[in-house]
């Protein structure tokens, strides 16, 4: 039986480069991308009737549930780290403003899985050597395919109350 993990944990990171990182803090400014990995895996479903389905076309935020130095270097430039205190808030605050930008696309987060297939797909799942990220990701799909998938900034508003910015030590 395979399982993920829903539950937001209790707080989350976001290791980058200050700049970017104010942004996120005073105007709850976020860039929404399709995942890389996604775009380089053929075989993310398959279909009873036809074989190898096209992958689904997917906007992604990825966090980390880990307040772990190390991942300053996984991420450099990174010199500074976002950290959400509520969680609960900003997943609802990311989710709104996705809602209100992308109306017909639905929305899940979720714990990425290491090293097994996540029930999610591909965009949750990665291999064992990237545990140490562990990664919650925010996800958004289009109810209808879409020809080009660009990346898009959405603004939730300042989180200063629910989050803070920590400098690389």
């Amino acid at each position: 039986m395979l399982s993920a993990d829903y539950q937001r944990p209790s707080k989350l990171y976001r290791y980058s480069e200050r700049q970017w990182l104010e942004r996120s803090l005073t105007l709850g400014e976020f860039r929404l991308r399709p995942p890389a990995e996604s775009l380089q895996i053929g075989n993310l479903h398959h279909s009873r009737s036809t074989g190898v389905r096209p992958m689904p076309q997917l906007l992604t935020l990825s966090m980390s549930s880990s307040d772990d130095a190390a991942l300053f270097s996984t991420f450099a430039p990174a010199d500074c780290c976002l950290v959400i205190h509520d969680t609960e808030q900003f997943g609802e605050l990311i989710h709104r403003a996705a809602q209100r930008i992308l109306p017909n696309w639905a929305g899940i987060d979720a714990a990425v899985s290491y090293g097994q297939k996540s029930p999610l797909g591909t965009a949750f799942t990665k291999g064992k050597p990237e545990a140490s990220q562990r990664e919650w990701l925010f996800a958004w799909r289009p109810a209808q395919p879409t020809i080009a998938l660009r990346p898009i900034v959405l603004q939730i508003g300042n989180i200063e109350k629910i989050a803070e910015l920590r400098d690389k030590k």
